[in-house]
C-alpha cells in the first residue's frame, strides 16, 4: 500500500472505538498493557495509524473493520473539481478522498444521491443503504436549494417559464420555486439566483438553464431540507470539510411513510 497519506493516519485508540472493540479509556488501557500491535509490533499509546491498510491485533487476534459498522450520516461542503462516486478511472479525486481516515475506512460509505463535477455544496454521505434508498426515491420529495449564477439578464418570462416547468427528455420539470437574489450584474453580466427543487434529474438545472438561453457560470447547493452547511456553532463548513449529522437532521430526511424497495415508482 505503498504512499501513506498523512489525514489516513489516526490514533490507534480512536480506531479500537470506532470499531467497536472498547471505549476510548478502555482501548488505552489494553494499548498500555501492551496487548495491541500493529503490523507485528507492539502499540504505543497514540501511535498513528492507517486503518486501511495497517494489520491491527487485540492480543494476537487480527482486527477487522467491523462488517456491520454503526450507522455514519455525514454532511460534505463538497468543492468543484471533485467527483461524486466513490472511484473514479480518470484518477480524479473523488468526494471519499476528501473524507477523515476514520470515516473513509468505514465499509460501505457512499454518497447520496450527485453534484456535478463543477458544482459545490451540500453533499450527504452514509453507509446506510436504506436511508439513501429512501432519500433518492422519486416519491420523497425532499427540497433541495441552490445559488445559481447564470449568464446574463432573464426576464420575467423566462422565469415565469422555469418555475412552472421546462421539457427534458419528453418530460416536463417540476414546478420549481426562483427567486433573483442578485439583480444582473454589468460587470460580471450575470444574475443570480436562488432555485429550490423538489426533484434532481441529471444535470437538471444546467440543461434547463441552457435551454432557456442563459448558461450556469457557478452552482452551489446550500441546503438539503432545512440542513445547511452551518456547523452547530454557527460556522460555515469550509469547502472539502464534512461534519456528522445530529440524530434530528437524521430523522428530519426519513421519509413520513416508509417507502419499500418493492413499492411500484410511479414518474
Amino acid at each position: 500500500m505503498g504512499h501513506h497519506s498523512k489525514n489516513m493516519n489516526v490514533r490507534l485508540q480512536k480506531v479500537l472505538a470506532q470499531w467497536g472493540v472498547a471505549s476510548r479509556r478502555r482501548a488505552e488501557v489494553l494499548i498500555q498493557a501492551g496487548l495491541v500491535q500493529v503490523n507485528g509490533g507492539v502499540a504505543a499509546l497514540g501511535q498513528k495509524v492507517d486503518p486501511s491498510c495497517d494489520r491491527i491485533q487485540v492480543d494476537g487476534q487480527d482486527l477487522h473493520p467491523p462488517s456491520n459498522p454503526r450507522a455514519l450520516y455525514l454532511l460534505l461542503h463538497k468543492p468543484v473539481g471533485v467527483v461524486t462516486t466513490c472511484y473514479d478511472p480518470q484518477q480524479r479525486r473523488t468526494v471519499l478522498d476528501l473524507l477523515p481516515a476514520l470515516y473513509r475506512c468505514v465499509p460501505g460509505v457512499h454518497p447520496v444521491g450527485r453534484l456535478d463535477f463543477n458544482s459545490s455544496g451540500a453533499l450527504l454521505l452514509t453507509n446506510d443503504g436504506q436511508w439513501t434508498f429512501a432519500l433518492t426515491h422519486p416519491r420523497h420529495h425532499i427540497p433541495k436549494t441552490y445559488w445559481v449564477w447564470v449568464q446574463g439578464n432573464p426576464s420575467n418570462a423566462v422565469l415565469r417559464q422555469w418555475r412552472q416547468g421546462v421539457s427534458l427528455d419528453g418530460r416536463v420539470t417540476q414546478p420549481a420555486q426562483i427567486r433573483v437574489v442578485r439583480p444582473y450584474q454589468s460587470c460580471t453580466q450575470t444574475t443570480s439566483l436562488e432555485i429550490i427543487l423538489k426533484e434532481g434529474r441529471n444535470r437538471q438545472i444546467r440543461r434547463v438553464a441552457e435551454q432557456l438561453g442563459h448558461p450556469v457560470v457557478k452552482l452551489h447547493r446550500t441546503h438539503i431540507g432545512q440542513i445547511s452547511l452551518q456547523r452547530s456553532d454557527g460556522t460555515h463548513l469550509p469547502p472539502g470539510a464534512c461534519r456528522l449529522l445530529t440524530p434530528s437532521e437524521v430523522q428530519e430526511l426519513q421519509p413520513s411513510q416508509p417507502i419499500h424497495p418493492h413499492q411500484e415508482c410511479v414518474i
